[in-house]
């Protein structure tokens, strides 16, 4: 295997690079609050970043959810690639991919999914599907026009539909007002949901809603598991930018007369978070690679998550732990950090539910 990224992939993730050091910058992001920022999203597409995800592949949005994790930059990009771009490209019809492909690249369309333990009810009617289920916190929904949604259909496998739940608006990221979309007895319910990352988190609720579908039935097992690697890889660059953080911290402050970063403990438990947020890059560069080329890769997929969630919460409480009483302070940017960590762990796992899918992975194999 060869993690070594394309030309284009690095170009991708140089301009990435750039584009979240210019503008999601600390004092930005304290003026945010918790709203998306939409002057960055335009920008990112403008630059064609996630229309870029078609042509450079799950490695290469990877490295992008690298770039913006560190920044901990709140944008769609993850949702908007993990469950539109890749999942329209891989599995789209022809029509699909020319319909949606172009609104998801420039912006104008935001896809997120609805993946977690809940499935939808899925029945099909004369006009076509229908989906009725209730999800209690979709990533990135209140700026969402699609909705990925597993659905169960008469007992059989999950399988994909796409769901709109909001006319597209170019320039318009974040839904203002939540409420209920109704046309006649179908209704798509959404409401703000606060969760501890500011992700423009919602509930979902379906009842009889329109949808289409997006592959056939190994489209669930397919998405889930590249959608766990990106999200990964958002980890990794959450991980990776705590831990600048703590390298700067400890090598400008001093105590008994030296920089911390000469204390022995302190050098332990940075190089123990290094390692830790090293196996989370691993991991997840090995999965989106096999992807990539098509070889069986759900078990890497789960071993990524593992990582993810369970050093990746070790990570970000040593980032705190490491800033002394500052790391505690919700003004200083290590705090975001440490939330974004926590997040990802909770919307990955839970860490223990991982090991069981990936024991039964391995027993199937083994078979």
């Amino acid at each position: 295997m060869d993690f070594a990224p394309t030309v284009e992939q690095q170009a991708a993730c140089e301009l990435a690079a750039e584009i979240f050091g210019d503008l999601s910058t600390h004092e930005r992001l304290s003026a945010l609050g918790t709203g998306t920022d939409t002057e960055l999203w335009k920008a990112l597409c403008a630059a064609g970043l996630p229309a870029a995800v078609e042509e450079i592949g799950l490695v290469g949005l990877v490295l992008l959810m690298e770039e913006q994790g560190r920044a901990t930059a709140q944008v769609p990009l993850a949702a908007t690639c993990a469950y539109g771009v890749l999942p329209v490209t891989v599995h789209g019809t022809a029509e699909q991919r020319e319909r949606l492909l172009p609104a998801l690249g420039d912006g104008t369309a935001v896809a997120t999914g609805a993946f977690g333990p809940r499935v939808a009810t899925a029945r099909r009617t004369a006009d076509g599907w229908r989906l009725s289920g209730t999800f209690p916190a979709v990533p990135w929904l209140r700026a969402a026009t699609h909705v990925l949604v597993p659905a169960r259909v008469a007992g059989a496998a999950p399988r994909c539909f796409l769901v709109e739940v909001q006319a597209a608006g170019a320039g318009s990221v974040e839904r203002k007002a939540v409420g209920t979309e109704a046309v006649g007895t179908e209704a798509v319910e959404i409401e703000a949901v606060e969760t501890t990352a500011p992700w423009a988190a919602g509930r979902l609720t379906l009842d009889g809603a329109p949808a289409e579908p997006l592959g056939g039935e190994e489209s669930h097992a397919d998405v889930l598991g590249r959608a766990r690697t990106a999200f990964a890889g958002l980890q990794a660059g959450v991980c990776r930018g705590s831990l600048d953080r703590v390298v700067h911290h400890t090598a400008v402050r001093q105590q008994f007369g030296r920089p911390l970063s000469t204390h022995q403990g302190v050098l332990m438990r940075a190089a123990d978070a290094h390692m830790d947020t090293e196996a989370i890059r691993v991991t997840a560069y090995e999965a989106a690679w096999r992807y990539d080329q098509g070889l069986p890769a759900a078990t890497h997929a789960l071993t990524t998550a593992w990582w993810a969630c369970e050093a990746g919460k070790r990570v970000v409480h040593s980032g705190q732990h490491l800033h002394g009483g500052i790391g505690a302070d919700v003004e200083y940017p290590v705090h975001r950090h440490f939330l974004w960590g926590r997040q990802l762990d909770a919307y990955l796992g839970p860490a223990p539910g991982l090991l069981d899918e990936l024991g039964e992975e391995l027993a199937e194999v083994a078979g």
